[in-house]
């Protein structure tokens, strides 16, 4: 007798994306909780306000938590595009850490310019060159565990 997950069609693509978007969503967490000097509560609070707008930091731990599966979920997403990206282009896994960067770089305007400006706060980040640059950094490390994650898998799916 077999159980039902055997029967389920293992998908290394989906895998890869979940595992590489909790441990880079995870990581950016706590880079937005090093560079804004600030707790993750406050940081996953800040991510919810992009669905329910400021009432999110009224909203205590609910809001944490929706904010974190939030966060989850998109990076999740960026992770299976990706590894769509590489069975599209299968150079990238080879070069992995120059598509991680790109992945990065695009991620970071992506989200910065597009999906903020469409966010229930409405509005661009705050610009500052010593900001920009530690939030670009910290967008380029998220890219490079993506692309971490998927680099050995080969497009058949298989490892």
């Amino acid at each position: 007798m077999s159980d039902a997950s055997s029967h389920a069609p293992e998908s290394p693509r989906m895998r890869e994306a979940v595992i590489g978007g909790l441990v880079a969503g995870t990581v950016d967490i706590g880079a937005a909780c090093a560079i804004n000097a600030v707790g993750p509560v406050i940081v996953t609070q800040a991510i919810a306000s992009g669905l329910v707008g400021t009432a999110s930091f009224k909203g205590g731990a609910d809001s944490a938590f929706l904010g974190l599966l939030l966060q989850w979920a998109m990076c999740i997403l960026i992770a299976f595009i990706y590894g769509f990206a590489v069975d599209l282009f299968p150079g990238l896994r080879a070069r992995w850490v120059a598509a991680g960067l790109i992945c990065g770089a695009v991620t970071f305007f992506v989200m910065n310019y597009g999906v903020m400006r469409l966010s229930a706060l409405g509005r661009f980040p705050h610009f500052s060159p010593v900001g920009f640059m530690e939030n670009f950094v910290a967008i380029l490390l998220f890219g490079l565990i993506i692309s971490f994650v998927a680099r050995r898998r080969n497009p058949a799916g298989r490892r």
